[in-house]
């Protein structure tokens, strides 16, 4: 028979000390989760919260069966135990992921010290930096649901009292909040840290996983060079040699990719511990964090921290904030509108403008700049930069976070910053005095685009269009050497590449990075689909409507004008190929060529990724498959 105690809980009760009813806390909403039985926070030997319900008496005899064979040693650990649940982002054959089993199984090891019950249990990934150009980049973006659906199942459905994620790779990182925020208990995120630094001797310098794409570039275009003069290597041999050894081990790709943009905006919004966005991936810090996890982990059960506690405007203006300051991936973007959607926050691209406009760029990082995140490590990491801000304004430091502990408090004793390091800029000398991102609207994106803007390549480019109806034929032309200096400024549009249309949008990592391994400073890209964190130049990408929907960006012909200006988030065909301006006769020009266009028809119209295309939004709003309403 049930205790009076358990008759009187309600799902997702309040917990005693808290100030917030249930009506003003954000918790999933009644009629879209489930809502499951908890016991009351507040009780330090009662953090079986939920699994209490299973494990409890005999109500579930088989359930306890299951859980004696997998491993509880005994019946007082059976009733008392709280589960936690310790999802790794595991597989084998990609540097970011290989080494994320040995810290989840560290995890597991401290987790059990603190006499609870650890479950390891895995989720899958894929790998940006191996499917990129080929159609396997295709499934990248839909990872990221997998991974959130994957682990909101086994969370759900095993009854875990909390959850413990591990990503490495880029799309694992917002797929492990979006999960929290859907389950949302407890948790904890460790990320799984960034890869050494590569080396070339035949270039002499240090490289990375993008230098493999820019020298393909420069190899096609017959500027693939020895730092030697005098060596006897060939362009093929360079190629070799950086193949060999842009990858030293486990880890991240380095530069302020979209991997290491997530990690550091994660920790900012305080969602893991400090430091855990820089840790290197090898480095005694990330063994310890892996460690140090097991004790937030329980006090975010004792103090009843959870996910949504911590997911809110607040935090999610920290991680735009942070994101604009280092320089970070337009796939932030895409992700910050997912976490929200799942959390039930409202953000939107308004809100990446506004804090833009207010926030300077600072860091001299990869992809644009010099510098990685095992140098920002060595002069103090993620948390003497996250100390710098709160102190001058830019960082909301009253947050809380999964310590238990406010943002600021965290960092509090970190070392401030190293006055004569390279990597961060003062405030006072920015590298540019607003945001590198801009969200751009116009003629030729009525539902927004999302542009990376360093200043670099300055603020504004007008060129005539030319069109490629998928990004094989943009990297065939560039193999070819079909596009040159000579021809004048060109937008090159890769359409048909958004999330219904690629399907997957794509990301286009290869010809970027070929056009500037080229040398070819005449173009801007321009795209439904997506660029990579290591994308750089004048780029523009997350177009909508997308082209498979009939947007203006299946509309344009070769040899329209185009204008891209940074400064008034414009985006706008200025003059069709026919010789029409003015923005009514544009406009009337579209329309009619509306009239003749004609949808694609869908490709593929099984698996996944037919799956995939009929459920996802728009890139606008984050390119979700959970938009909630009913199935029937």
């Amino acid at each position: 028979m049930a205790s009076n105690q358990d008759k009187a809980v309600a799902p997702d009760a309040v917990p005693a000390g808290h100030t917030t009813t249930n009506s003003d806390r954000n918790l999933p909403k009644e009629g879209e989760y489930i809502q499951w039985r908890t016991l009351p926070a507040g009780n330090p030997d009662q953090l079986n919260r939920w699994s209490h319900f299973l494990t409890r008496e005999h109500e579930f005899p088989g359930a306890q069966a299951m859980l004696y064979g997998a491993g509880v040693p005994n019946k007082d650990m059976m009733k008392k135990a709280p589960h936690v649940g310790i999802a790794t982002v595991w597989w084998e054959g990609n540097p970011c992921n290989t080494h994320l089993l040995d810290l989840g199984q560290k995890v597991k090891k401290a987790v059990e010290r603190e006499k609870m019950l650890a479950w390891q249990f895995n989720t899958i990934g894929v790998s940006d930096g191996i499917t990129m150009g080929g159609e396997g980049m295709r499934y990248s973006l839909q990872s990221r649901e997998i991974i959130a659906d994957s682990i909101e199942t086994v969370t759900c459905a095993q009854h875990h009292d909390a959850n413990i994620s591990i990503p490495g790779c880029d799309k694992n990182m917002p797929g492990v909040i979006m999960a929290a925020a859907r389950h949302n208990r407890p948790f904890v995120m460790i990320y799984g840290g960034t890869m050494r630094g590569g080396h070339s001797e035949l270039l002499d310098r240090p490289i990375n996983i993008v230098t493999c794409y820019e020298a393909s570039g420069a190899y096609t275009y017959g500027r693939l060079k020895p730092a030697c003069p005098n060596s006897k290597a060939t362009p093929s041999d360079v190629m070799d040699d950086i193949e060999q050894h842009a990858c030293p081990g486990a880890g991240a790709c380095g530069g302020m990719y979209t991997a290491n943009t997530m990690a550091t905006a994660i920790e900012a919004m305080g969602l893991t511990a400090p430091g855990s966005s820089s840790f290197p991936a090898s480095s005694p810090e990330k063994f310890r964090e892996c460690e140090k996890a097991a004790e937030y982990i329980k006090i975010c059960m004792e103090k009843d921290i959870r996910p949504r506690d911590l997911l809110t405007k607040a935090s999610f203006e920290n991680a735009l904030v942070l994101t604009m300051i280092l320089g970070g991936s337009t796939n932030g973007v895409l992700h910050y509108l997912a976490m929200a959607n799942s959390a039930d926050v409202d953000l939107s691209l308004d809100d990446i403008n506004r804090v833009s406009a207010k926030t300077p760029f600072l860091a001299d990082m990869a992809p644009s700049g010099r510098y990685y995140m095992e140098d920002l490590y060595k002069v103090g990491g993620t948390p003497a930069v996250l100390k710098m801000l709160i102190a001058a304004g830019y960082i909301n430091g009253t947050i809380p976070t999964i310590t238990g502990k406010t943002l600021a408090e965290n960092v509090a004793d970190w070392p401030s910053l190293d006055p004569d390091q390279k990597i961060i800029r003062p405030l006072t000398d920015p590298i540019k005095s607003q945001g590198h991102i801009r969200v751009l609207y116009g003629n030729f994106s009525p539902g927004g685009a999302v542009a990376k803007i360093t200043g670099k390549e300055g603020l504004s480019f007008t060129g005539k269009a030319r069109c490629f109806n998928k990004e094989f034929e943009l990297d065939t032309a560039l193999k070819n050497s079909e596009i040159t200096v000579e021809q004048g400024n060109q937008v090159l549009i890769v359409r048909y590449e958004g999330p219904k249309g690629g399907p997957g949008m794509p990301e286009q990592l290869k010809a970027s990075a070929a056009i500037m391994g080229a040398g070819l400073t005449n173009v801007a890209l321009v795209t439904d689909g997506r660029y990579s964190g290591a994308s750089h130049g004048f780029i523009v990408g997350h177009v909508v409507p997308e082209a498979a929907t009939g947007g203006p960006i299946a509309l344009v012909k070769d040899g329209d004008l185009i204008t891209i200006d940074a400064v008034r988030n414009r985006i706008d065909i200025i003059k069709t190929v026919e010789g029409v301006e003015g923005e009514e006769e544009i406009a009337r020009v579209l329309e009619e060529r509306k009239k003749v266009w004609k949808a694609p028809v869908m490709k593929p119209t099984r698996g996944a990724l037919a799956k995939y295309a009929r459920l996802v939004g728009d890139a606008s709003h984050g390119a979700v498959t959970d938009l909630g309403g009913s199935a029937y």
